[in-house]
């Protein structure tokens, strides 16, 4: 018990960088996930060719072109909130594989600030959502943007697949080997 409470006061202890003021390693790897999924989704966007941007593996859910604008729209829409300037895109009314990959960069510029912004003191600060009355600290928005976009990647990598491509995710692991 005695290791296990000095192990606690250590590793609290390491966290404290020289002015005195924490530094806490999950904004880190926060950013690092954001890093990763920015990547596999732009690369994913620029890999399909503009005739498939339409496809639709079941006529029930969304075109791989509406899945981009979802996206887009939907980290804009959190990471402008987190910015404390609410924007809406409306990539959903894009067509085009150029527009749509634009929105997409557009939406990641938008939470590039809200990711870079992001401190040990703001993470817990509390964000409205839109007009309702439900909060969520600007930690929790933002890993939200992350498990969400990351979600669609995957929705998004079957797709690919679908249509006979690998996925970027995959070729980043193969090219590791």
């Amino acid at each position: 018990m005695t290791r296990l409470v000095l192990a606690a006061v250590c590793a609290c202890l390491m966290t404290i960088n020289l002015r005195g003021q924490a530094t806490y390693p999950y904004l880190a790897e926060l950013r690092q996930n954001y890093g990763f999924v920015k990547n596999n989704l732009l690369r994913l966007a620029e890999k399909m060719p503009e005739e498939h941007y339409g496809f639709k593996p079941m006529p029930e859910i969304r075109s791989f072109a509406e899945s981009i604008a979802h996206v887009s729209d939907s980290q804009a829409r959190s990471c402008s909130l987190v910015n404390g300037d609410p924007k809406v895109l409306d990539a959903a009314s894009k067509r085009t594989k150029s527009d749509l990959i634009a929105a997409l960069k557009e939406s990641f510029s938008i939470c590039d600030v809200a990711f870079d912004a992001l401190s040990d003191a703001s993470a817990g600060q509390m964000v409205r959502l839109g007009q309702s009355k439900f909060e969520r600290s600007k930690l929790g928005l933002l890993a939200g943007v992350i498990g969400h976009s990351n979600e669609q990647y995957g929705y998004l990598a079957v797709y690919l697949r679908l249509k006979g491509m690998v996925p970027p995710s995959t070729e980043a692991m193969n090219q590791g080997r």
